[in-house]
């Protein structure tokens, strides 16, 4: 078995630096668009809305984004879907500059939510079977979770 540990291609390289810094600004642009939204722009109700703590949620994964942790990565592409929830919701029953701030939402979740998972599978084609299994067995030690409960077949 070979010991030497591989690294990803210069162009590997490139493609991990350039979905970070996608889904990082994805997300910085949805915390503002959020609070620009609901507090200034089209708050459901004049001078601000306590809607606005809705981007609370999406403040707790920009450091492990920032840090380029696989699973922030992971989990960041399920929450966003809440956002697209809102965001199509009220696209659809909103109108004027509402409907606008609720379209460029639908956007920014879109991107965010590619560039994750894009993210993720460059990051583990990269790595390899090792890396994956390794990943598996360190979230089982702290989740106490089984690292796999169905074992795959010996060839």
């Amino acid at each position: 078995m070979n010991t030497t540990p591989s690294y990803p291609s210069a162009q590997t390289q490139r493609q991990i630096e350039t979905t970070r810094r996608v889904a990082v600004a994805s997300l910085l642009g949805l915390i503002v668009l959020g609070l620009a939204w609901e507090l200034w722009l089209a708050p459901l109700r004049p001078g601000g809305s306590w809607w606005a703590i809705k981007v609370i949620p999406l403040v707790i994964p920009l450091a492990g984004l920032l840090k380029n942790r696989m699973y922030t990565y992971r989990w960041v592409s399920l929450l966003v879907w809440l956002y697209f929830t809102e965001s199509i919701i009220r696209a659809t029953t909103e109108s004027g500059l509402s409907m606008w701030l609720a379209t460029g939402q639908t956007l920014l979740c879109l991107a965010l939510f590619t560039v994750s998972a894009l993210h993720v599978r460059i990051r583990l084609k990269a790595a390899g079977l090792e890396a994956v299994r390794a990943d598996a067995a360190e979230h089982a030690r702290l989740t106490g979770a089984a690292a796999d409960p169905i074992p795959p077949k010996q060839p």
